[in-house]
């Protein structure tokens, strides 16, 4: 008994920490997809409406608190970028928009540092494409 309860600690630990960080990760890819939806309206061609409905999305989530408009990953931030699509049917344009967030792992971290690890933490991003309403040029 006192050999294998600290590996089933550990294994529990491990199922509440993937846990929280699944669910983390569905709320990045579903901040994604809104920041998409508000990216190809025509009334929100800013770059800051978009970030503002993810922050807001984000929040409402309990992930993050702010997130920073920014292509370059940090604690959350959130990438807007226009871009043109040629399929089969002709060229469309596109709004991507890249949400990264950074998930803490509270019992795997507390653990890993005890033994001198240092897995504290887990990046969490994602994507999401949609075309916008506008026909790009010929």
């Amino acid at each position: 008994m006192a050999m294998v309860t600290p590996i089933l600690l550990l294994i529990l630990a491990g199922i509440f920490d993937f846990g929280m960080m699944f669910r983390s990760w569905e709320v990045v890819t579903n901040a994604a997809r809104e920041g998409a939806r508000v990216g190809v309206l025509p009334a929100y061609t800013n770059a800051d409406n978009v970030r503002a409905r993810v922050e807001q999305y984000m929040q409402a989530s309990g992930v993050a608190t702010a997130c920073a408009l920014s292509c370059t990953p940090s604690a959350c931030s959130v990438c807007v970028q226009s871009q043109t699509l040629v399929t089969g049917a002709g060229t469309v344009t596109a709004r991507s928009v890249t949400v990264t967030s950074v998930q803490i792992l509270p019992s795997l971290g507390v653990i890993g540092a005890f033994f001198g690890g240092s897995f504290g933490s887990v990046p969490l991003a994602s994507t999401s494409v949609m075309r916008t309403e506008t026909a790009a040029a010929p």
